[in-house]
C-alpha cells in the first residue's frame, strides 16, 4: 500500500524558497486561468509561500481562496504576503491533501501545483479533491516531470545529479516523473471529464541561467534534498560537491538552455 504522506524531497531551504517565491498564476496556472470567475472559491493545495495564492484571490474579487499546506512555518510565510499584498479574501490553514478539513462539495476550484509528485498516494489525493469540489467545478493539477528534462550543452554530471534526484525522490516515496501519470491517475481516481495538456519553463537568458543553475547547485548542497541525499546513502559530499560545480560550470555558458516540462489536468467534477 502507497503510504499517505511522502517526505516533501526539497525541504524549504532559502534556494528552494527562491524558486517557490518566483510563481505565478501566470508562469505555473496558465491553462487554468481562463476558467476563473470573479465569484468563485478556490482551494490551493501545496500553497508554499503563497505567491500563485495571491495572484489567484486577485483573480477572482467576489471569491475567496484558501490556501493550504503541509508546513506550518510556510503557512505563516504565505499569510503574511497576502497580508501585504492587501488580499481581503484569502484564508489559510495546515492540510494534508489525503485527508482535508472541509466538507463535501466546498469550492468552485481545487488547485494543486508540483505536489503530487510528492505524495505517497496521488490517486487518494486527487479522489479527496474531488470530494472537496462542487458539481459541475474544476479539479486543476499541474507537476512537472523530471525525466523529460532537457539541457544542453550535455553534461555528464548533470546527468547523475538526474538520475540522483530520481533514486532520492522515490525512497522517499515520491513520483519525480509525475507529469506524464496525471492523466493515468485523475482515470484511476474516477474522474473522466479531463483535458490534459502540457507547457514548459525555459531558462535560456543569461539572468535566467544564472538563476536556475544556482539554486540548484546551492541546493544540491545545502537543502533538505543535500541531506536526505547522504543520510539515505544515496551520494557523498563529495559527490553533491562535484555536482554542485557542474551546475555552475554550466550556468556559466552562454549558450546553455534548460527546459522544464509539466503535464496539466483539468478535470471536470
Amino acid at each position: 500500500m502507497a503510504r499517505e504522506t511522502a517526505v516533501y524531497t526539497h525541504g524549504h531551504h532559502a534556494s528552494v524558497l527562491r524558486s517557490h517565491n518566483w510563481r505565478t498564476a501566470a508562469n505555473s496556472a496558465g491553462y487554468l486561468l481562463d476558467s476563473l470567475k470573479p465569484h468563485m472559491r478556490i482551494l490551493d493545495i501545496g500553497c508554499g509561500p503563497g505567491t500563485i495564492t495571491a495572484d489567484l484571490a486577485a483573480l477572482v474579487p467576489e471569491g475567496r481562496v484558501t490556501g493550504v499546506d503541509m508546513a506550518p512555518g510556510i503557512v505563516e510565510q504565505a499569510r503574511a504576503l497576502a497580508a501585504e499584498r492587501s488580499l481581503a479574501n484569502t484564508d489559510f490553514a495546515v492540510a494534508d491533501i489525503h485527508a482535508l478539513d472541509y466538507p463535501d462539495a466546498s469550492f468552485c476550484v481545487v488547485h494543486a501545483h508540483q505536489v503530487l509528485q510528492h505524495v505517497g498516494d496521488p490517486v487518494q489525493a486527487l479522489r479527496e479533491m474531488r470530494r472537496v469540489t462542487k458539481p459541475g467545478g474544476i479539479i486543476a493539477v499541474r507537476d512537472s516531470d523530471y525525466g523529460a528534462f532537457t539541457w544542453s550543452p550535455e553534461s555528464p554530471v548533470l546527468d547523475e545529479w538526474l538520475e540522483l534526484y530520481h533514486r532520492v525522490a522515490r525512497a522517499n516515496g515520491g513520483e519525480p516523473d509525475a507529469g506524464r501519470r496525471l492523466l493515468s491517475w485523475a482515470r484511476q481516481a474516477g474522474l473522466r471529464d479531463i483535458t490534459s495538456t502540457a507547457t514548459n519553463w525555459v531558462f535560456a537568458t543569461t539572468e535566467e541561467r544564472a538563476w536556475w543553475s544556482g539554486l540548484w547547485a546551492e541546493r544540491t548542497t545545502a537543502s533538505g534534498y543535500a541531506g536526505l541525499a547522504v543520510e539515505g546513502g544515496h551520494a557523498t559530499v563529495e559527490q553533491l560537491e562535484a555536482i554542485a560545480a557542474a551546475w555552475r560550470e554550466w550556468g556559466a555558458r552562454d549558450d546553455a538552455w534548460f527546459m522544464v516540462p509539466h503535464g496539466e489536468i483539468l478535470c471536470r467534477v
